[in-house]
């Protein structure tokens, strides 16, 4: 007996290191936390930054080795493989630009520490929607994402960032209860929490549409799809100019990626793909038609994000039947985390305001050019890259038959043009003064430098993503 108790224990010690080792880039993000937190209790702001500038590069180090793994830790409840892995190649580094954008616009201010602290935080969260194979782990991403994001469209302290952050806080405090709701109804029918035993709700299609109804809703809110978007624009225009750059990709991009890992699993026959494709065309029509009538820039980015939340749901939409589906996600998703980045960072530089654009252009050559870049690339222009990103969605929708709703993208194409060319005009109308001749904190040049090459370039070599 002893000796048969001996060798259950090394088989569960091997298992044990076995998961540990494919999730060594999450831990050293963990570890790399606590250290911030050392940091910023000893009110070394700094140091903090210099830690989470280090774990975040050796993170993304310790993924590629992983890149090629499909498999999952823990009983099935964390997966390690092709979503999860480029998911850490995107958000990763796009935490470390967020992080250099925050420092070029908090440094110095109190609780500057904090909110380095808490980037990283809500990062490892977002790993967690990314790579989520069981209901509690989706539980706990959205609550570790959430009220990190709160505290820090907080942090301003005055009365528009205390406003954003209550309504944030209030509308996420209902969506999560309710998502934590439905999705009991999932473990009921399944018998697991595991999302790769849903098939079991093939045949019971009124427990999977209450789950899938409460997943839309919780992930919804997170990704800011319609209708549950109506907080995107108060917290990113209460929040610092950084903060909201880091919330319209990094939570949004882990959402999308975490509808992917939850809907893969759910039968097809369920009639969910459809639902999911009338939320589609609903939030990209919006999200340009309310940027259209924006006269703050942030706020027109914010139903900018929303309507490119739509675009997304189109390679969600062809999960299961498209093989475009997985790697149309992800290469939109690199391509909407550098093109957007760049744009808050332009932001930072310009203003807030449609008018603080007028004459930036002239004034700042290359850094006008850099915008347009941005701006062309999130309508979608060749060769830009995201213009393949949305080639691979349309072309995903239409392999699982839905065309009508790639139709719908590209007509929604042509309406964002409309929303970003208010920008592009503005910032070459002539103005007298020297608008835009204010410095630019080296950590923006970093950015800038970073996203509009790959935002320029990385279409010409979409080749190195799956698929």
């Amino acid at each position: 007996v002893a000796e048969h108790d001996r060798r259950d224990d090394a088989g569960a010690a091997t298992l044990m290191a076995r998961d540990l080792s494919f999730l060594f880039p999450e831990l050293m993000l963990a570890s790399t936390v606590v250290l911030m937190l050392v940091a910023e209790m000893l009110r070394a702001p700094r140091l903090a930054l210099t830690f989470g500038l280090i774990g975040l590069g050796l993170s993304t180090a310790l993924t590629w080795p992983l890149l090629e793994a499909d498999t999952s830790v823990f009983g099935g409840t964390y997966r390690v493989d092709l979503l999860s892995g480029w998911a850490k190649l995107i958000l990763l580094p796009g935490t470390a630009l967020a992080l250099l954008m925050t420092w070029a616009e908090i440094a110095g201010k109190d609780r500057e520490g904090s909110v380095y602290t808490l980037l990283c935080l809500v990062t490892l969260g977002a790993l967690m929607l990314a790579g989520g194979g069981d209901m509690m782990l989706l539980v706990l991403g959205v609550v570790l994402t959430g009220l990190g994001s709160f505290a820090m469209v907080a942090w301003p302290r005055d009365d528009a960032a205390t406003e954003a952050a209550m309504k944030y806080l209030v509308f996420g405090a209902v969506t999560g209860s309710v998502m934590i709701y439905g999705l009991t109804f999932w473990f009921g029918g399944a018998g697991s929490t595991l999302f790769s035993e849903l098939g079991a709700l093939q045949d019971k299609p009124l427990i999977a549409l209450a789950g899938l109804v409460a997943v839309l809703i919780g992930l919804g809110y997170k990704a800011a799809l319609v209708p549950f978007q109506f907080w995107a624009p108060d917290a990113y225009d209460g929040a610092p100019v950084s903060v909201a750059a880091f919330l319209s990709v990094i939570t949004k991009v882990a959402a999308i990626f975490a509808f992917a890992q939850v809907l893969r699993d759910l039968p097809v026959a369920t009639g969910w793909p459809f639902v999911v494709a009338l939320i589609a065309a609903v939030t990209m029509t919006f999200g340009y038609l309310a940027a259209l009538v924006q006269t703050n820039v942030v706020r027109l980015l914010a139903y900018s994000s929303v309507a490119q939340a739509g675009y997304f749901m189109l390679g969600i939409v062809a999960l299961g039947t498209s093989p475009l589906a997985l790697p149309s996600v992800i290469v939109f998703g690199a391509a909407y985390v550098a093109m957007n980045l760049g744009a808050f960072a332009v932001i930072m530089i310009a203003g807030r305001d449609l008018d603080d654009f007028k004459g930036f252009g002239r004034a700042r050559p290359v850094i006008g050019v850099a915008m347009v870049v941005f701006l062309l690339s999130l309508t979608g222009i060749p060769p830009l890259f995201g213009f393949v990103g949305k080639v691979l969605l349309f072309g995903a929708a239409i392999e699982a038959g839905y065309l009508w709703l790639a139709v719908i993208g590209i007509l929604n194409s042509v309406l964002a043009l409309a929303v970003y060319l208010r920008i592009v005009v503005s910032m070459y109308q002539a103005r007298e003064g020297d608008a835009g001749r204010t410095e630019m904190a080296p950590p923006l040049l970093v950015v800038l430098c970073a996203t509009a090459l790959v935002t320029a370039l990385m279409g010409l070599f979409a080749g190195v993503f799956p698929g």
